[in-house]
């Protein structure tokens, strides 16, 4: 996490205008049949091992990885020091008024943050120019999207040029999370490396979604030979 939130804080003071990418077994197993969400992973500046998954996976693979990197708790971390840093924060996506929620909560929990803009994620395809120029006018150094996976990544990706925000990272339920609309597992659960198994149970919806992690298991042995 440290060498994460360092590495951020360069592409910021950079203004190397990059995504972050947040990768679990279901993104990486949705990335082996999605080219373009592969080639998304593949060039994005930065992919953090965003679940118990990925880093089980490295370490199989004779990869060092330290620790898990969950996009909640770096976008935290983010936040956390975003006050001192003097950095500008946005938020887009989730259901209308969730981000407004998620900034409340924000702006409690780490006292003299900007959080210069939010939008929520329901839009089409004509509202887009209107969102771009929204962000674009907010100048914010950290940009947080909250639109699901792919469609985060593959948005903030096709207008990276267009929105010439420093940093921009696809943070899944982050936002909802900060609303208190979704809860996230307990502590244990995180420890016991059983936050997807919480996930489940909680939106019965991702069960067909979940299949992904044994299929990732036996892709990743498979590699290994």
């Amino acid at each position: 996490m440290s060498q994460a939130v360092a590495q951020v804080q360069d592409y910021m003071d950079e203004k190397q205008n990059v995504l972050i990418a947040t990768a679990n077994a279901e993104m990486i197993m949705r990335a082996t049949h999605d080219k373009e969400l592969r080639d998304i992973l593949n060039d994005a500046a930065l992919v953090v091992p965003d679940g118990a998954g990925t880093v089980w996976a490295a370490h199989h693979l004779g990869h060092d990885m330290p620790e898990r990197v969950a996009g909640f708790d770096l976008a935290q971390e983010l936040m956390r020091i975003a006050p001192q840093k003097k950095r500008r924060v946005f938020f887009f996506g989730s259901a209308p008024g969730v981000a407004e929620k998620a900034k409340a909560k924000a702006e409690a929990l780490y006292p003299g943050i900007e959080i210069v803009g939010v939008r929520n994620g329901f839009f089409t395809e004509k509202d887009e120019p209107e969102i771009i120029a929204q962000i674009k006018a907010a100048k914010p150094d950290l940009l947080l999207a909250a639109l699901g996976v792919p469609k985060q990544e593959k948005w903030l990706y096709k207008h990276k040029a267009e929105l010439g925000v420093p940093v921009s990272i696809g943070v899944g339920g982050t936002l909802d999370v900060m609303a208190g609309v979704m809860k996230r597992a307990p502590l244990w659960m995180q420890k016991a490396k059983l936050e997807w198994l919480f996930r489940g149970m909680l939106q019965p919806k991702r069960a067909g979604r979940l299949m992904a992690l044994p299929k990732f298991v036996l892709k990743v042995h498979a590699a290994k030979k």
